[in-house]
């Protein structure tokens, strides 16, 4: 009989954990694979919505605001991780069985390439639902023009900007799934998910595949007159697909891959695995 434990794993083990489950995802199927990142660009989508809500008419601080915006958001990450799914910016932390020679190149550009492909799908394809549901056209529209002004102000960002905050952003989305790997039931993995993205919210840094959702629900949104009037005086001449993608989800994207595949999956493979490398 196997022996039964509550402790957490060590980040030792959690490490061999994260390479094991790392060579599984480089190695699933293609189908799999895309139909896993549709769920989770699906996922990732629920909690932009539910963030949406809970702050666009909020009178509190713009501290507690934001805090409970960040809160309300884990449920992306915690469907994604507890539902199953397949996240660009988790997947980053592949680069441990990369660099550990247990899987080439090519299949971390390929779960890369895949994954990153359906969660944008998967983002889109909410965009689509929310509007026909009209849940934004709630409060008077006022719901939709909270939608509009965080699109806009994503695409407004200066480059660099976008880029830090992608990095900092996918430093805590990372750690929120390396810390995943210490807990042993579901309510661990909940637990550890919440902080990390709460903080990253909170501190308005910026996540590829949430944009994938926020900014396209923008555009969409501003051919509504009603939501446009709910958000007077405002610019919105970047507020396109060109601005999204060159503005925002490019360096955002290059961002994440900084935060998540160098700072958080890299730095633990040099700590922990690097002395198996050389042996090898």
């Amino acid at each position: 009989m196997p022996e039964f434990k509550i402790d957490a794993y060590s980040p030792q083990e959690m490490s061999e954990k994260v390479k094991t489950v790392g060579v599984k995802k480089a190695n699933l199927d293609t189908v799999s694979t895309f139909v896993l990142a549709l769920l989770a660009g699906a996922f990732i989508a629920f909690g932009a919505v539910f963030y949406t809500l809970v702050v666009h008419d909020s009178s509190l601080s713009l501290g507690l605001t934001k805090l409970i915006g960040g809160l309300v958001f884990s449920l992306g990450l915690i469907l994604v991780v507890v539902a199953g799914a397949e996240l660009f910016t988790g997947n980053n932390l592949i680069v441990m069985a990369y660099v550990s020679k247990e899987i080439s190149l090519y299949k971390l550009l390929r779960n890369w390439t895949i994954v990153y492909l359906g969660n944008f799908i998967g983002a889109l394809s909410m965009v689509m639902w929310i509007y026909f549901t009209r849940q934004w056209a709630g409060n008077n529209f006022l719901i939709g023009a909270k939608a509009l002004l965080i699109a806009n102000a994503k695409v407004n960002l200066p480059f660099v900007v976008a880029l830090t905050r992608g990095i900092m952003c996918n430093v805590l989305v990372c750690l929120a799934i390396w810390l995943c790997f210490s807990g042993r039931s579901v309510t661990d993995k909940i637990l550890a998910i919440i902080f990390p993205i709460t903080a990253f919210v909170a501190l308005g840094f910026e996540h590829s595949v949430a944009n994938m959702y926020f900014v396209p629900m923008g555009i969409v949104l501003k051919s509504v007159p009603e939501v446009v009037q709910n958000a007077p005086n405002v610019n919105f001449a970047n507020l396109t697909w060109f601005g999204f993608i060159i503005n925002n989800l490019l360096p955002v994207t290059i961002g994440n891959i900084i935060g998540g595949a160098v700072l958080v999956a890299a730095i633990y493979w040099f700590i922990y695995e690097r002395g198996k490398w050389a042996k090898n």
